[in-house]
């Protein structure tokens, strides 16, 4: 599945960049009506819903950092998205993602595989797998604010900071997890959907009674 031209302007990637996205595209057409990788109805939109949406949160990121996590990676968005973009600028040193389901990690295998690109795959349940103390972590359509919360704690550096794309639920999400932890929120608002942003989230914290 070829890139629309009106996309190639807002993903704003090398020409070896985009061949890599190309990739990823094409075999999830492929594997999705197997192991349904996205919902059924966003495929037609593939490139603007999950592609695009993912770029934007590495590039709400802090920058060029040593170690991405991306949990509960599903089919790559935006963990994968991230690792295959290593020679964009502000892309980290190094990707690790973390998804307990075997044939989602096998997609996920084969697309590092075609497109020769280097990112650890944990095939463990996220509570299970050893911490990766994490400079960025980053989760998508996986929980609510609250558990990523306590994912974060596992996975996270106590500098680290944490990007979680949300939909229009995203304040009553954000209240709820604010009564069990205590962090700082920068709210960056979504390119692909008006209702959408992304939570960056830092010096998170237990607070009250969920003090260790």
């Amino acid at each position: 599945m070829s890139c629309p031209e009106h996309i190639k302007s807002h993903l704003n990637v090398s020409r070896e960049t985009l061949d890599r996205l190309e990739t990823l595209a094409e075999l999830l057409e492929k594997w999705n009506p197997r192991i349904n990788l996205v919902s059924k109805s966003t495929i037609d939109d593939l490139w603007a819903r999950h592609i695009l949406d993912s770029v934007q949160v590495l590039r709400s990121a802090p920058a060029k950092a040593i170690h991405w996590v991306d949990i509960g990676s599903g089919g790559g968005f935006p963990g994968l998205v991230v690792a295959l973009m290593f020679d964009e600028p502000e892309a980290p040193e190094k990707v690790t993602l973390i998804e307990s389901d075997q044939r989602k990690c096998a997609f996920l295998r084969t697309v590092l595989r075609e497109t020769g690109t280097k990112c650890v795959v944990i095939t463990e349940r996220i509570e299970k797998a050893e911490p990766q103390n994490a400079d960025v972590l980053s989760a998508r359509a996986l929980a609510d604010l609250s558990l990523l919360c306590e994912f974060a704690e596992r996975h996270m550096k106590v500098s680290g900071t944490a990007m979680f794309p949300k939909g229009a639920r995203w304040q009553k999400e954000l209240k709820s997890a604010q009564e069990s932890w205590s962090f700082d929120c920068e709210v960056v608002k979504s390119t692909t959907d008006p209702e959408a942003v992304v939570l960056k989230i830092g010096e998170l914290k237990r607070v009250g009674s969920h003090t260790p």
